[in-house]
């Protein structure tokens, strides 16, 4: 039966996702509009109401498919490891499109984007034949047939923007089920996010800018642009929701992020504004189509918020060259998390309000007590915690302070791409190779018992300088075992010119690697990480009730409805502050809930961290009775030579992380290869199949 319930979990949440999806292509259709009329008639004097009916019908799919696949992914858990074959839709994974414009598209992210283009066209379509159809010009402004044309096509460009606004959340949930299930990194997800923003924003604008340009024509603009309708679209809500949606694209965007986080990060904080003024313009109903996305990302803000109030603090630290540094955290042994996972680090030290993202390095089958991640100096934040550990010492007997520090996460893919290759080539620049040290060290921690991890691993290294080479050093028992003859490095050092060292003579070379050890007061707590998938299940469906119990039962109370018409009496801003009130009573009952949960296993299960479990510090000189390895100075990788070393291979598994020109040459070679192999008419054909990892927001 267990083998059993995943694949019916699964057909679940199809059926569940392709109703919701055919709710949005019904909802443009007459025969739609006449049939919901009918039903908001028939529950609006029954218990459920008007609103009821609503969440109900357009936001719980959602809700459903996230309880769900908590559901779905704690059976997975249990389903024993087993080595795949070529799924059937690796091919769909393969870049089809490499520009330095756009970026690397696969032909998954094509179909998906073509779907949603066709979507939108077929709403826009689907709204505006019908108002054309009509071709009522409207009294109050006296338009001719070119202006009514305008004002339509401008008003169908809002419903544009509010389906642009009901996926934009979506990708960047970091602990619900949804992200969980689509098995990508959160930083490439963080992608579909901004291409999202930036079409509602600009779709939002020519709602806007095509109202306000038919004002303006009718010198009208000055008496509507103020006005705060009892009933119907409230125009100065929406002038607020524009502007405000502004400033957050603007402060976004790449040249103010990186150079000004703390504005971006601020501003950010505006979508709370943005979010309430659309509600009042838009109205309930169309708020609910869009309410699933707000409702996950609250709740998953509030379990975020909870579980970092445990704050721990950091056992170790080391210092690399190029000011680069490790630090080692406390772990719960029972915590378990996938290679390449996240982890949200703050320091309030450095500042209160600001999270980072960083890839842990480690494996937990490795490391039973500590997580370990690298960071690198290059903005004030990692700037800031670069000079801290450069610090004196804060007493005469040479101790140095502790860092306290709040954690989130990690945050990870549900699944393991590389368990169903054959043979793995990981292509990293720099700082980029930190994903790979956890995939890495995860293999050779249980390829000695496990006959299901690849029979041939090959690790490209590019870095500017040979001292770059000491951040390999969390892997380097592994890559100088005599044992590991799976496992091949090839570094290249671009910047220098030297031919005659070898890569251990190099390592001999590399800069002492400066240790500090920590001096914790107080209580240290070991990261837990995110609570029980069952349990975030029951929660989500709990705090999912309640809100509609609220609802109900404050609808009900204050709002009268018109018995011939079925339309309230009472004005729209009323309804829309119920909802608004009864969506904070859920969270608010749901936060203390998850809050006595979450202290009462910090004080039962949870225990307090002890020194003598940390890990002993770890040195560059490691176990080399092996030399397999290359180094080459001044010099790129020839990704060409190196794909056709996996002439003999059949399914190959490409990861590369790091700068965007990198992954575009990778990317590049892999489908020449590709269709090179192919056209060579060989019985064995290798397949490659692309990943790209990302290690920047």
């Amino acid at each position: 039966m267990t083998k059993i319930s995943p694949l019916l979990l699964k057909l679940l949440l199809f059926l569940i996702f392709a109703g919701w999806v055919s709710l949005w292509l019904l909802k443009p259709t007459q025969l739609w509009t006449k049939s919901w009329k009918l039903a908001e008639k028939k529950t609006a004097n029954s218990f459920l109401t008007q609103s009821g009916l609503n969440l109900a019908v357009y936001t719980f799919p959602v809700i459903a498919i996230a309880i769900v696949g908590f559901v779905y992914l704690e059976l997975k858990k249990k389903e024993p490891t087993s080595r795949k074959g070529r799924s059937s839709l690796s091919v769909l994974s393969n870049p089809l499109v490499v520009n330095k414009y756009i970026g690397i598209l696969s032909g998954f992210e094509i179909l998906v984007v073509s779907l949603f283009v066709i979507f939108l066209a077929w709403t826009f379509y689907a709204r505006i034949s019908n108002d054309f159809k009509k071709m009522v010009p409207m009294k109050s402004f006296t338009l001719s047939v070119w202006q009514y044309k305008l004002f339509r096509v401008a008003t169908r460009c809002g419903l544009l923007a509010e389906a642009c606004l009901a996926l934009l959340l979506f990708p960047i949930l970091r602990g619900m089920s949804i992200f969980q299930l689509l098995g990508i990194q959160f930083e490439s997800s963080v992608r579909y996010h901004v291409c999202l923003g930036t079409a509602m924003i600009l779709f939002a604008t020519l709602h806007g800018g095509g109202t306000l340009l038919i004002w303006g024509i009718k010198h009208s603009i000055g008496d509507e642009m103020w006005k705060w309708q009892k009933t119907g679209r409230i125009y100065l809500a929406g002038e607020i929701t524009l502007l405000t949606g502004l400033v957050i694209w603007i402060t976004s965007l790449p040249q103010i992020r990186r150079k000004r986080f703390e504005i971006f990060y601020y501003t950010h904080h505006l979508y709370i504004v943005f979010l309430i003024f659309f509600l009042f313009h838009a109205g309930d109903r169309h708020f609910y189509m869009v309410f699933p996305g707000v409702f996950l990302f609250c709740l998953d803000k509030i379990l975020r918020m909870i579980q970092s109030r445990p704050e721990t603090y950091v056992l170790s630290a080391r210092i690399f060259p190029s000011r680069v540094i490790e630090l080692t955290l406390p772990k719960d042994p029972r915590l378990k998390y996938t290679p390449t996972s996240v982890i949200f680090l703050k320091i309030p030290m450095i500042s209160s309000f600001q999270w980072h993202p960083f890839s842990i390095t480690s494996s937990s089958n490795v490391d039973q007590h500590t997580m370990s991640i690298l960071i690198k100096a290059e903005g004030w934040w990692t700037s800031t915690l670069c000079n801290m550990l450069h610090s004196k010492p804060d007493s005469e007997a040479g101790q140095m302070r502790f860092i306290q520090v709040a954690t989130e996460g990690p945050y990870g893919p549900s699944s393991i791409d590389f368990l169903r290759y054959d043979s793995l080539l990981l292509v990293a620049g720099g700082i980029g190779v930190t994903p790979f040290l956890s995939i890495l060290q995860e293999i050779a921690s249980t390829r000695s018992n496990k006959n299901v991890l690849p029979l041939k691993i090959q690790l490209v290294y590019t870095i500017k300088d040979s001292q770059g080479i000491c951040l390999l050093d969390p892997v380097l028992p592994h890559v100088f075992n005599a044992e590991q003859r799976y496992l091949q490095l090839k570094v290249f050092v671009t910047r220098e010119h030297q031919s005659s060292r070898s890569l251990r003579e190099v390592l001999n070379e590399v800069s002492e690697i400066q240790n500090i050890q920590f001096v914790n007061k107080g209580p240290c707590y070991a990261i837990y990480g995110l609570e029980n998938l069952r349990w975030m299940s029951a929660f989500l469906l709990v705090a999912s009730v309640v809100f509609l119990a609220f609802l109900i039962i404050s609808n009900h109370v204050f709002i009268k409805t018109d018995k011939k018409s079925s339309e309230p009496k009472t004005a729209t801003s009323v309804v829309d502050i119920l909802l608004i009130c009864s969506f904070a009573l859920a969270l608010i009952s749901s936060t203390l809930v998850a809050t006595m949960w979450r202290w009462k296993r910090l004080r039962e299960e949870i225990p307090s961290f002890s020194e003598k479990e940390s890990k002993a510090m770890k040195s560059i000189e490691a176990n080399r009775g092996f030399d397999q390895h290359e180094i080459h100075y001044g010099a790129r990788p020839n990704f060409k030579d190196i794909f056709s070393q996996f002439a003999n291979e059949s399914n190959v598994g490409v990861f590369v992380c790091g700068p965007e020109t990198m992954k575009e040459s990778v990317a590049t070679t892999c489908q020449l290869r590709s269709k090179a192999f192919q056209n060579e008419g060989q019985d064995h054909k290798p397949f490659f199949s692309f990943h790209s990892l990302n290690f920047t927001l």
